[in-house]
């Protein structure tokens, strides 16, 4: 299944849902940055829930979430949009954990319960617009779920799954984030939060072939769900030399030509994708020309 994601209301206006399947998005942030399984499961849980609130974005609006907890994968960067590309790192790559008292991942103990997590949005505007909440879980759907209510005043449920194999590959990832308007009765509301506590982990269901709107008729019933959009979600990297360049000219041209002295040309790595960018001496020459001019 290539990963995709659905943007559905449900119960005539009452719900909005979304659901994804991420399983390649996820493995190829796995295989670019090489992480050990709980590394894996936070990291994807992290761009998972980052794609589902892309998801209610404008096409070329941007948005970064940053999870910084005091567990030992560090903080983990995802950055997403309305288009449904996203891209991420964790600090830690390399961290793998005892399971939990559910036999699982121990999500939670690899990300930490004291930090925070913040979602930066960039909507085209002279400014960026960002909300901080406190992490209450370190399993971060329910972060996710928390951020939602008390930043964006939407009462919400967030589900976020990955299912790592023996060999640190991406089993499965995906999840759900399911809104509440104005109008919903307390009747459907109950219903939604028995048959949310009630299903299997969404990254096991897409693993046994199950499809986002399969997922979301668990919950809602089939009757009740109306599919608005379907959109492909992908890794991508915007990363490029001259974006480097860029940051290497605002280093000043002292800086530049200490690389020159002692170096003898730079390396740039991107954090996200993890591709290099070599400069020669003649590059940093040209670029410490360029910051001569302005």
């Amino acid at each position: 299944m290539s990963d995709y994601l659905i943007k559905t209301v449900c119960f005539e206006g009452q719900i909005r849902a979304y659901a994804v399947c991420a399983t390649e998005t996820v493995s190829e942030a796995q295989r670019r940055h090489d992480t050990w399984s709980a590394s894996s499961a936070a990291l994807g849980r992290t761009m998972v829930g980052t794609v589902l609130l892309g998801a209610t974005l404008k096409g070329d609006d941007k948005m970064t979430v940053k999870v910084e907890g005091n567990g030992p994968v560090g903080p983990i960067i995802v950055d997403g949009n309305g288009k449904g590309t996203t891209k991420g790192y964790i600090t830690n790559t390399k961290v793998s954990l005892p399971p939990n008292e559910l036999g699982k991942i121990d999500v939670k103990g690899a990300v930490g319960t004291e930090g925070s997590l913040t979602v930066i949005k960039d909507l085209g505007l002279k400014d960026t617009f960002s909300g901080t909440v406190p992490l209450i879980s370190g399993e971060l759907g329910e972060d996710f779920t928390y951020y939602m209510a008390n930043s964006e005043q939407v009462p919400s449920a967030i589900g976020l799954s990955v299912l790592v194999d023996t060999d640190d590959s991406i089993k499965a990832a995906g999840g759900f984030m399911i809104q509440v308007m104005p109008d919903a009765t307390n009747e459907t509301i109950t219903l939604l939060e028995e048959k949310i506590a009630e299903m299997p982990l969404v990254s096991s269901l897409l693993d046994d072939g199950e499809s986002p709107e399969q997922i979301l008729a668990r919950i809602m019933g089939e009757d009740n769900v109306k599919v608005l959009e379907k959109m492909p979600i992908k890794f991508e990297c915007d990363c490029s030399k001259e974006r480097f360049a860029t940051a290497i000219i605002a280093l000043g041209a002292d800086e530049i030509q200490s690389m020159i002295d002692e170096d003898h040309g730079a390396e740039a790595e991107c954090h996200f994708c993890g591709k290099h960018y070599h400069y020669s001496e003649a590059d940093l020459e040209e670029l410490k020309a360029e910051t001569l001019l302005k």
